[in-house]
Parts: structure tokens; C-alpha cells; sequence
């Protein structure tokens, strides 16, 4: 009598756990990798080293010769640091997140890969942003330590305003990198202008100036009596630079997607 032995059903395989869904894309490392190469070039990292390295001999000397003084803090902090230098670094990085290849019709390349326009645009601008905090906001907070000791929180007050300011400084310029083709120009026109001597000087143009945004913050911030003053509430300021850069941001990529357009017809 010969006997079947019948082998276990194989036990069932639990279902692939569902994956949850991906929130909309704003980064793409190689954009993004890319765009930290072209601006740290050697070229443009020396511009943007230039006027932090300037603000902290400023410091030290000034240090050296006065000892800790709050006023000079604010004075140099407000002065140079947040009507200057902030903006024009600003420049350098916005606009060369993108008008290079702008420029020199390397952008097709980018726009020929499998890459959202928005996302090419929000990549280019987290990258702008963080270069242009890092050197900006650091040297400034290094700066008014140097100076002060951060006394009355000026030194953390400046470097907060530094910070949102270089936000919406990033977003304005790189909007211009896409309209035009002049964008450093017209760049450094609105920082020496308009931002440093009419947001600086003129009663009226203070409150349509991202400094004088930026500067609600880091009177908020400071110690009453550190003689930091914006010409804008807080709540206003916050509005105004959320509103200059979501707006910003928004019309560099109808630019960029328009200039797609263009390229395919």
C-alpha cells in the first residue's frame, strides 16, 4: 500500500503595504547641485565673500578702537549690513541662480529634462536662499557679537532680519534673472537705489522697501530702547515679505514655462 504525503499550502503573502502619497515636489537634487556649482564658482564666490569679510574688518576695528558699543552695533548692522550688503548678495544669488543660463541658452538643456517648471524654479530659489543666508545672516550675527556681545539682542535681532529678508531678496531677483536679460543691472539698480539710499532716506519709499520688512522683525526681536525701528508693523512686514516672495516665485515660473513655449513652437 504506498501513501501521498501532500506538502503545506504555502502560507499567503500579506499585501505590500500602500504607500503613502508624496506631497507636491519643490526640490530636485540635480537641479539643485547644479545651481550650488554655478553660483560657489570661483568667480562669484569671491563677490560673495567680499562684503562679508568687509563687515567683520569693520567689526574688529571698530571693536578694537571703541570697545563693546551697542549704537555702533546698530548703526553698522543697519547701515551696511542690512541696507548693502543683504540686498546685493541677494543680487548675485538670485540672478545667478538662472540668468546665466538664461543667457547663454543652456536653459534648454534644463527644460528638455523631465522636470516641472515650477520645480526647476522653487530648486533654484531654496538654493538662492540658503546662499545668500549664509552669507549674509551668519556674518551679520558674527558680526554684532564682535561689536556688542549681542547686547539688547541686537546681534540676533539683525541676523533674523538678514535671514526673512534674504527670502524674499532671492525670489525678487531671481524674477528678474527671467524677464530680462539685463538682471544684474537692474538688480543692483534696486539695491543701491532704491533699497539702500530711497529705503534708507526717503520717509515714504521706507515702507515699500524689503529692508524696512525685514527690520520689523529684528524690532521685534531687540531689547526695547535698542533703537532698532521699522517704518512697518510686524503683522505688516510678515504680510509683505510673504507677498514678495510667494509672488515672485509664482511669476518666474509663468516666465519659465512661457519661455518652454516658446522654445517648442
Amino acid at each position: 500500500m504506498s501513501s501521498t504525503s501532500t506538502s503545506p499550502a504555502p502560507a499567503p503573502v500579506p499585501p505590500a503595504p500602500a504607500r503613502a502619497p508624496r506631497g507636491p515636489a519643490v526640490y530636485h537634487p540635480t537641479v539643485g547641485r547644479l545651481t550650488l556649482r554655478a553660483l560657489l564658482g570661483r568667480r562669484r564666490a569671491l563677490i560673495l565673500m567680499a562684503l562679508p569679510a568687509l563687515l567683520l574688518l569693520i567689526s574688529v576695528l571698530i571693536r578694537t578702537q571703541t570697545g563693546a558699543d551697542d549704537r555702533a552695533a546698530a548703526e553698522i548692522l543697519g547701515g551696511f549690513a542690512l541696507a548693502a550688503m543683504v540686498p546685493l548678495i541677494g543680487v548675485v544669488a538670485g540672478t545667478g541662480a538662472i540668468g546665466p543660463e538664461i543667457d547663454d541658452g543652456s536653459v534648454v538643456y534644463l527644460l528638455s529634462k523631465p522636470v516641472k517648471r515650477h520645480v526647476i524654479i522653487t530648486t533654484k530659489l531654496l538654493v538662492a536662499v540658503g546662499v545668500t543666508m549664509l552669507f549674509t545672516a551668519l556674518p551679520t550675527l558674527v558680526a554684532g557679537v564682535i561689536l556688542g556681545g549681542n547686547s539688547q539682542r541686537i546681534a540676533v535681532a539683525y541676523a533674523a532680519a538678514a535671514a526673512v529678508a534674504s527670502i524674499a531678496y532671492s525670489a525678487v531677483f531671481l524674477l528678474m534673472g527671467t524677464v530680462s536679460r539685463n538682471a544684474v543691472v537692474l538688480g543692483l539698480v534696486y539695491a543701491l537705489v532704491w533699497e539702500a539710499l530711497f529705503g534708507s532716506l526717503v520717509p515714504g519709499a521706507r515702507a515699500l522697501s524689503i529692508q524696512q520688512w525685514g527690520l520689523s522683525i529684528a524690532e521685534r526681536i531687540a531689547a526695547p530702547g535698542a533703537g532698532i525701528e521699522s517704518e512697518v508693523g510686524l503683522a505688516a512686514g510678515i504680510i509683505l515679505l510673504t507677498v514678495a516672495t510667494v509672488g515672485a516665485t509664482w511669476y518666474a515660473g509663468r516666465r519659465l514655462r512661457a519661455l518652454t513655449l516658446a522654445g517648442e513652437a
